[in-house]
């Protein structure tokens, strides 16, 4: 298994596991159960950034930039609806 099949693993995992942690902050039944998610939360997001670190480094992760006419275009189509 490839370093890039690995980190790509890892990074769904916690992007699947954010979504759990932000479900369970909004919908918790009191405060201490809702921050100790906020907790785990930030914790994920943290593991997240720094798995996505690793991989935009290694160019396993490439962010394209959008040009500004794609970014006008678009916002034109949403205010014209």
């Amino acid at each position: 298994m490839s370093d890039k099949l690995i980190l790509e693993s890892i990074l769904l995992l916690l992007k699947s596991t954010t979504e759990v942690y932000v479900h369970a902050s909004l919908e918790s039944s009191n405060k201490t159960v809702h921050n100790t998610f906020k907790s785990c939360l930030d914790e994920i997001l943290k593991l997240q950034f720094e798995t996505f670190k690793i991989m935009n480094d290694y160019g396993y992760y490439k962010i394209n930039n959008i040009d500004n006419k794609t970014i006008i275009s678009s916002i034109r189509k949403l205010e014209s609806k």
